[in-house]
């Protein structure tokens, strides 16, 4: 049976009765052919799923009854923070998606040297808007109830500048993926720390941008002999920590 769980900016509670959103009503009654009395699934990123059954079904919008809530417990052990070199179109929409399917709790775009995409003032905010929707769509899809957020883009040099601790030592660990890295991922300690991925766009990351991540902590990781593309390398190197240390 198709997923008949869906997305809910309302503050869900048992007994109570929430509107389905336009988007989460359309698929439901003309893609599902739901009806009244049927049930479905809602979550707001709270951690709970809600039990809820349709009470009303009309052009003028879909009406449904909280049931009852489960505690989802399938986040991922580690706290991954993706620091995702801005790309085009569907490369970072495929990159954002898959990352959530595969654990990732916070995502950073940063706009690189290298990044072909270059966002103005007024682009930024229906960008941003938009990436959320795609980690929300995927929440739905996999069955997340903790909604990773999208960060406002920034450069490199910004983020860096206003996340002072290294992973010498400090409160991170903090990982690059560079096609001349000394380390193998595999070589790296089991850790329980905070996991910050560095990945740059198309062009991959500038000499300078490197050096600039080294100077803040950032460890230079090898994935194989193979050089990957920028919605591949970020994905390849999740599944890899989830194997290693996650709950792979």
């Amino acid at each position: 049976m198709s997923n008949l769980r869906f997305y809910s900016a309302e503050n869900l509670k048992v007994g109570t009765t929430v509107k389905l959103s336009d988007n989460a009503a359309t698929h439901a009654t003309r893609v599902l052919r739901l009806n009244v009395n049927d049930k479905i699934k809602l979550f707001n990123g709270d951690g709970f799923d809600y039990l809820c059954k349709l009470i009303s079904v009309k052009k003028s919008g879909v009406l449904a009854k909280v049931l009852s809530q489960c505690e989802v417990n399938n986040e991922s052990p580690l706290n991954i923070t993706l620091l995702q070199g801005i790309s085009s179109g569907e490369r970072m929409d495929y990159t954002l998606q898959k990352a959530v399917e595969l654990g990732v709790t916070a995502i950073q775009p940063l706009s690189t040297e290298r990044s072909v995409v270059k966002l103005s003032a007024e682009r930024a905010p229906k960008r941003l808007e938009h990436w959320q929707n795609v980690v929300i769509a995927a929440c739905e899809q996999c069955g997340r109830a903790k909604i990773p957020q999208v960060a406002i883009p920034l450069s490199l040099t910004a983020w860096l500048g206003a996340n002072i601790h290294t992973g010498v030592g400090g409160a991170n660990l903090r990982i690059l993926l560079n096609p001349i890295g000394a380390k193998q991922l595999s070589a790296l300690p089991k850790t329980t720390q905070n996991i910050q991925l560095l990945i740059g766009a198309e062009g991959g990351l500038s000499q300078a941008e490197i050096d600039l991540a080294a100077s803040h902590g950032f460890q230079s990781i090898i994935l194989g002999p193979r050089i990957l593309r920028t919605e591949t390398a970020p994905l390849a190197a999740i599944a890899t920590m989830q194997t290693l240390w996650g709950d792979f």
